[in-house]
């Protein structure tokens, strides 16, 4: 880990990594934990993650596509607080070694501006969108070298863990279904996979689209 982040201080969520991990040590931490060249090394130099830095569903379509990357990094920046551990903050990145691997976006529903008016979350649902309770896992991000290694599984429970930790009552995902040797890309899974949000003990509650799920574990 960076020096920085050590010296912040604060909760982890996870220890020891398991499965494909095994041996490797992994600690993932509030982004204010973190500092922000770890948030960006967890987004990667090039890509959707890098291009977006997180701010799809944090205001309406037009606003998004009227920045530049430089202008969104600058909004993830003052909304992370990176190095300061008392301030508010959005978001978890994962260390592996202590090396800046993964993200992931989680706060109140709420505070996702976009997804608020998006189809996927409400079709067929009967749901307070205003309810502060609800916490959404929105996205993830793994940087090249450390995909396909179980990050995203971590990062999910990870994500219960502090959101219920600050008051969640519930926390939703909306990942998409991958079939058995599909062959889907990266940038196609930043919300995550189905299987992903089973293995935390989501539960399914509508299918908007045939690719996309409401997945949503009450706390």
């Amino acid at each position: 880990m960076s020096r920085q982040a050590a010296d912040v201080g604060g909760p982890s969520y996870r220890g020891l990594m398991t499965g494909t991990l095994e041996e490797e040590k992994l600690r993932i931490v509030p982004a204010n934990q973190a500092t922000w060249a770890d948030v960006q090394a967890a987004f990667g130099e090039r890509g959707c993650a890098h291009g977006c830095q997180c701010q799809w569903f944090k205001m309406p379509q037009k606003e998004w596509q009227s920045l530049t990357v430089a202008q969104r990094e600058a909004r993830q920046r003052a909304i992370t607080n990176c190095g300061d551990a008392e301030a508010a903050t959005t978001g978890l990145v994962a260390f592996v070694d202590g090396v800046p691997a993964a993200w992931v976006a989680v706060e109140p529903r709420v505070n996702y501006v976009r997804m608020l008016t998006q189809r996927i979350p409400w079709l067929g649902r009967d749901e307070d969108r205003a309810d502060p309770g609800v916490w959404a896992i929105s996205c993830f991000a793994t940087r090249a070298g450390y995909r396909r290694r179980g990050l995203t599984h971590e990062l999910t429970r990870a994500a219960v863990d502090y959101a219920r930790e600050h008051g969640a009552t519930a926390v939703e995902g909306y990942p998409r279904v991958v079939h058995p040797g599909e062959d889907v890309s990266w940038g196609e899974l930043y919300v995550g996979a189905v299987s992903v949000f089973e293995a935390a003990g989501f539960r399914e509650v509508t299918r908007p689209t045939e690719r996309r799920r409401v997945m949503r574990l009450d706390l």
